[in-house]
């Protein structure tokens, strides 16, 4: 089994696409050029469950992407896989440029106002038109946080931490 640190979730299995074994896949990224380049993804089902895989194909299509593994040819064997995340060996991924940081480096982080109030946890990111959106927890309260260079103004992975200062009425909601 290879180190949940070393791997990178760069995406989820969500459905089978016709009867031959391609599956669709949501992109965490949207870039797909380092699935093409690495040959063999790694998967994690649902239970956690690790299996490495061989890329036959990547295709996107209706803002997916469609991809093949060698020996995955049928739907019935496709079938078991959807739910799964494709992960990739941190060391097959670009380093993230400037202020650019991959999703799970962000999950986990404590957030605070630039004020000092303590807002949560980063538990989920989803994507959102052109940001980001940082769902962060306290309890039963819940912050939907915008990843816009307005409202993020530093991000400290050594040390667990983001500060943001939150647009006008953004945690009234």
């Amino acid at each position: 089994m290879i180190d949940s640190e070393t791997l990178i979730p760069v995406g989820k299995i969500i459905a089978t696409h016709g009867i031959k074994g391609l599956l669709k896949v949501h992109s965490f990224s949207g870039n797909t050029e380092s699935l093409q380049a690495c040959g063999s993804v790694t998967l994690k089902s649902r239970e956690g469950i690790q299996s490495t895989h061989e890329l036959k194909s990547i295709a996107t299509s209706g803002g997916k992407l469609l991809i093949g593994f060698k020996g995955l040819d049928d739907i019935n064997q496709a079938q078991i896989l959807v739910g799964s995340e494709i992960c990739l060996l941190r060391n097959q991924l670009p380093a993230p440029e400037e202020d650019e940081y991959y999703w799970c480096d962000l999950i986990g982080l404590k957030v605070a106002t630039i004020e000092g109030v303590e807002l949560g946890v980063i538990e989920d990111i989803f994507e959102a038109g052109s940001s980001d959106i940082y769902v962060v927890r306290s309890g039963e309260r819940e912050h939907l946080i915008p990843a816009i260079a307005d409202v993020i103004r530093s991000v400290d992975l050594k040390n667990g931490r983001m500060l943001v200062s939150p647009l006008e009425g953004l945690l009234d909601l």
